[in-house]
């Protein structure tokens, strides 16, 4: 596995349960806000790839600018897929 893939979704799960601990009605408590955060920061982390973003990834080095970017993908895409999928479910909740 790549290693930047796993820091990616790493990323992704702090960045879910810090979502989800700011926005308390977006929350699925920690294991869920765990799930949906490795999930977005997968996503995250390979939208930032595709986009060209963190440049040196491509090219299969890790250096401290690639390292900080996918982090930074990683912990927004949790975040972003978790606040989609709390406000779904919250939607689902009032019908």
């Amino acid at each position: 596995m790549d290693l930047g893939l796993i820091i990616q979704l790493i990323s992704g799960a702090v960045g879910g349960n810090i979502a989800g601990n700011l926005m308390k009605n977006a929350s699925l408590g920690t294991l869920g806000n765990s799930l949906v955060g490795i999930l977005g920061g997968g996503i995250g982390g390979q939208l930032l790839g595709m986009l060209g973003v963190g440049g040196a990834a491509a090219a299969g080095s890790m250096d401290i600018g690639t390292i900080i970017t996918q982090v930074a993908g990683g912990g927004v895409g949790g975040a972003v897929l978790l606040a989609i999928v709390g406000a779904v479910k919250n939607a689902m909740a009032k019908q």
